[in-house]
């Protein structure tokens, strides 16, 4: 069944309920990944997602990958390698390079890579305050991290890397911390992985999901203030 190209100009999506059941969730390809095209998309529940080479695809799956923050599940050996001290954290300091750890972290799989378009997409949205990343240091080697969208009370969690074992888990704890202090109700995550789920991620019907946005997108989270959590090189995970 063939999917719906979108035009650059008056870009405007289907349906979420248009999506395919096979491929899952596939919805609509073209259009452009400019900032009010991506924030469109995220209100309405669909999240682009293509290979290098393809034309910009877009998704919205059912059944939906979330989180939950205060369902965050922390085994007990992450708990104790994160209050080992051995890492530093920090938000938004190096977003870029935390989309390039990223897109190399998926060369050689089977599934999709940040292209260069994307890369650059994002940044756009990071530099008008929508789009963020968690950062992990060992001293002054970044080796863990994450990058999503936050509006209203959801963040769209997009991608994560470690370079060493488990960081971009404690990335994610980072994360839920300072979200759950300034009252954010959901994590977006896609698509099912057996690492969110390890974390406490849950699968639910899209037409779930969709009543959750259309309750949290427009709601003020408390006081958010991303950069106020870098006052120090020794801010710490908090389990």
């Amino acid at each position: 069944m063939p999917i719906p190209w979108l035009e650059d100009i008056d870009l405007e999506f289907p349906s979420v309920h248009e999506a395919l059941e096979e491929p899952n969730g596939l919805l609509a390809a073209g259009g452009s990944l400019s900032p009010s095209s991506l924030l469109s998309a995220y209100r309405k529940g669909i999240f682009p997602w293509y290979e290098l080479g393809q034309p910009i695809l877009w998704w919205s799956p059912d059944p939906r990958l979330v989180l939950i923050p205060e369902y965050l599940l922390v085994s007990r050996s992450l708990g104790k390698l994160a209050r080992r001290n051995t890492y530093s954290f920090s938000v938004d300091k190096k977003f870029s390079d935390v989309m390039q750890n990223c897109a190399e972290a998926r060369h050689g799989s089977n599934g999709t890579w940040i292209t260069d378009e994307m890369l650059n997409a994002y940044t756009v949205l990071h530099q008008e305050g929508a789009a963020h990343s968690v950062e992990v240091w060992s001293g002054e080697r970044l080796v863990g991290g994450l990058y999503g969208v936050a509006i209203g009370k959801v963040f769209f969690g997009e991608s994560m890397f470690s370079k060493e074992s488990n960081t971009s888990k404690l990335a994610l704890v980072y994360l839920v911390n300072q979200l759950q202090n300034w009252g954010f109700e959901l994590i977006d995550c896609q698509v099912s992985s057996n690492h969110l789920l390890s974390l406490g991620a849950i699968e639910i019907p899209r037409n779930h999901f969709i009543k959750e946005l259309g309750r949290l997108l427009n709601q003020q989270t408390l006081s958010t203030s991303w950069q106020a959590c870098n006052p120090t090189v020794s801010s710490r995970a908090n389990l």
